[in-house]
């Protein structure tokens, strides 16, 4: 009998994991203009001295810091929402989790955090701001 209780929540989880890949998917086809993956790739090495910049930064509140050093964690990390192999949606669960992530950080920080810790070029900081949907100005 227990085996039977195991056998649902099994199926449980999996029919969520399933709906999640599929809202996934979605997302990433009506939204293809938001980020492509060359540009989330090429962003990656500046993103994650951001992240860290930002996470030691003293005068930023304390659990936006702690929400930066879970990222961290969670983009170190071998376990993902949806593994990284399968095309297109792979890196979008990544993407779409360090998107709300610095929204949340620049709701509670401010642009200007953002805009003093990113180090690299102009156009990857409003590429940046393009994935956070934040007021930005042109490079």
């Amino acid at each position: 009998m227990w085996w039977q209780t195991l056998l649902g929540v099994v199926a449980g989880v999996l029919l969520i994991y399933l709906m999640l890949l599929a809202l996934l998917w979605g997302y990433a086809r009506r939204h293809p203009d938001t980020v492509s993956m060359r540009d989330a790739l090429r962003l990656l090495p500046d993103l994650l001295r951001l992240i860290r910049r930002l996470a030691a930064d003293k005068t930023v509140p304390r659990g936006v810091r702690i929400r930066l050093v879970l990222l961290l964690i969670y983009l170190a990390s071998p376990i993902d929402l949806v593994p990284d192999f399968i095309p297109v949606i792979g890196y979008a669960d990544d993407i779409l989790i360090v998107a709300l992530v610095l929204r949340s950080v620049i709701r509670r920080a401010g642009p200007g955090a953002l805009d003093r810790h990113w180090p690299g070029s102009p156009a990857g900081l409003h590429l940046l701001h393009r994935l956070a949907r934040t007021p930005t100005r042109r490079p």
